[in-house]
């Protein structure tokens, strides 16, 4: 109990409103995941490909990114 009640104020000091003049600063580049989404989705099909070819995965293909 004693470990419990910091822990909630820690995470509860994290929340913080967003005003709406505010949510444009949000919205920038550097503010996304991912800053090239092309970059990023050829990335993971690339790795569920490999993934895939390895067994074990659900992920159907040969590993050669020709799913």
């Amino acid at each position: 109990m004693r470990l419990l009640l910091p822990c909630l104020l820690l995470m509860l000091g994290g929340c913080a409103q967003v005003q709406p003049w505010e949510r444009g600063y949000l919205s920038h580049d550097v503010m996304a995941w991912d800053v090239d989404p092309m970059k990023a989705r050829l990335d993971r099909h690339i790795y569920a490909s490999k993934e895939g070819s390895s067994g074990g995965g659900q992920a159907a293909g040969g590993g050669c990114g020709c799913n």
